[in-house]
């Protein structure tokens, strides 16, 4: 139903992760760990059970800190990520997810991070505090999307947004929060007639398309934490809505080269090629996802199922 597409989409704003591919000499009031660089990375090089141990780590030496939480709700997100995608449309997608009971830890972890990240607030208001919170509320929303529970996805976005509001009023110079901004300007004007209906009943804000890709490309530019991410959701876009083709495969790039075990990166680019009929170039980055070592089975079974259907796609074998 179309309310529940761009429900959909308002959560999908909320999708952007913690990820360093390079630390720009900046000044930003988000502080990182020293052991939060190498967490991220494993996360990235699809490494997901060994973020995970040290995430907890992280909890246990910082139990009021909600970075930990958070990393460990980022490296739960990549597997779900992983187990829901389906190659539709010529291209491997995360579009749908079952409710299961598995999920209850990562709804728990980003209640954690909310708890703390307000409790912080509170007692002292930094933008820092302010751009976790909307972190919690936007990971929250992303899972409620793609378990098609279109309320309460639109709902945590909304409230993801204005924290991230609050935390640009406090740090202008935040480019982090950039990239949650910029992915609900994106989304929400992408599908503005149908976001004009939904907006009535949500009570969803409007946003402009053309500014959300400004944000985005700052978040890339300028980020600390969020440059990865930014990339990949830039790149998707790109395909999904805009068939940027060329643009997308160079703004990939830097995370398939620095990242080459991540099937989901590989599986992006042979998408791309695909799409620009660069078939033996499109059919070596599928092989090399289904060479990629995917440490939990089910994902593993997901990421050979997706590399068998876009082979198949290309006509080739």
């Amino acid at each position: 139903m179309i309310p529940s597409r761009i429900a959909r989409r308002a959560g999908l704003a909320g999708l952007f992760l913690l990820a360093p591919l390079a630390m720009p000499a900046r000044v930003s009031t988000i502080t990182l760990p020293p052991e939060a660089p190498a967490i991220l990375d494993k996360i990235y090089s699809f490494d997901l059970d060994g973020a995970i141990e040290a995430a907890k780590r992280m909890e246990q030496e910082r139990p009021r800190h909600p970075l930990g939480y958070l990393l460990e709700m980022e490296a739960l997100w990549w597997r779900i990520w992983c187990t829901s995608a389906e190659f539709k449309y010529g291209m491997s997608d995360a579009r749908r997810h079952p409710k299961l009971e598995a999920d209850r830890r990562y709804f728990e972890l980003a209640a954690r991070v909310l708890s703390l990240a307000e409790a912080q607030v509170k007692q002292n208001e930094s933008a820092e505090m302010q751009f976790y919170a909307g972190m919690a509320e936007a990971s929250s929303a992303r899972l409620y999307a793609l378990r098609g529970e279109n309320r309460n996805a639109a709902r945590s976005g909304v409230r993801g947004r204005e924290h991230l509001l609050r935390a640009k009023a406090l740090d202008p110079d935040l480019a982090d929060a950039d990239l949650g901004l910029g992915l609900y300007n994106y989304y929400v004007d992408t599908l503005s007639a149908i976001a004009r209906v939904l907006r009535f009943f949500m009570g969803l804000p409007g946003g402009s398309k053309q500014e959300g890709v400004r944000l985005i490309e700052q978040a890339i530019a300028q980020g600390v934490l969020t440059t990865n991410i930014a990339r990949f959701y830039l790149v998707l876009n790109l395909h999904r809505y805009d068939q940027q083709y060329e643009k997308a495969l160079n703004v990939l790039g830097p995370l398939v080269e620095k990242y080459p075990a991540n099937p989901l990166f590989q599986l992006a680019r042979g998408d791309l090629y695909a799409k620009l009929g660069r078939k033996q170039q499109a059919l070596a980055c599928y092989r090399a996802a289904s060479a990629s070592p995917v440490q939990n089975p089910e994902c593993q079974t997901r990421v050979q199922q997706l590399v068998r259907a876009s082979i198949a796609s290309l006509g080739t074998e």
